[in-house]
């Protein structure tokens, strides 16, 4: 069980860094514009290496900026829960601090997915028109990325708990 939890807790702390590197970072799509090169992230875009923020209230730039910084305290809240889960009180019996730790990153791997999906959405259908020479750039990619960690954390919390049950329910009453 504590294995599970401790490749759990491993994924989610990458997976978390990635979302705050990934949500802070202004690489997320790449372009040329009369012929120099441009970056864009969801905070500010950077023209000639002189980086302006983005002060246009566009509804996919604030919708993917809400549910990164969700799924980043989401994915917070679950580690706190997923090392408190090492010091197993006996507190309730149906929701334990592996089950719960579980659905958190769930819900974090959720609001990722929401956000890139979002974001992935409007660029390709609106942005990508608009600029010919066009690419999505790293911080995009880690996006990506932190989805599979958190993800992947959720999965090692729920073994982690299935393990604990089936122990639980196979013991002595």
């Amino acid at each position: 069980m504590y294995s599970f939890m401790g490749g759990g807790l491993f994924c989610a702390w990458v997976g978390n860094i990635l979302l705050v590197v990934a949500t802070a970072t202004d690489h997320w799509m790449q372009y040329r514009l009369s012929g120099a090169f441009a970056h864009q992230g969801l905070w500010r875009y950077c023209l000639s290496n002189k980086c302006y923020l983005q002060t246009e209230s566009i509804a996919y730039w604030n919708a993917t900026r809400a549910f990164m910084i969700l799924a980043a305290l989401c994915c917070f809240s679950g580690i706190v829960i997923g090392i408190l889960a090492f010091a197993q009180l006996p507190t309730f019996h149906r929701l334990t601090r592996p089950f719960s730790a579980g659905i958190m990153f769930f819900i974090s791997t959720l609001f990722v997915l929401l956000a890139m999906a979002i974001y992935t959405g409007v660029t390709v259908s609106f942005l990508g028109r608009r600029f010919g020479d066009w690419r999505f750039s790293w911080s995009y990619i880690l996006g990506w990325v932190s989805l599979l960690m958190t993800f992947f954390a959720g999965i090692f919390y729920m073994c982690a708990y299935r393990m604990h049950e089936c122990r639980r329910l196979s013991g002595p009453r």
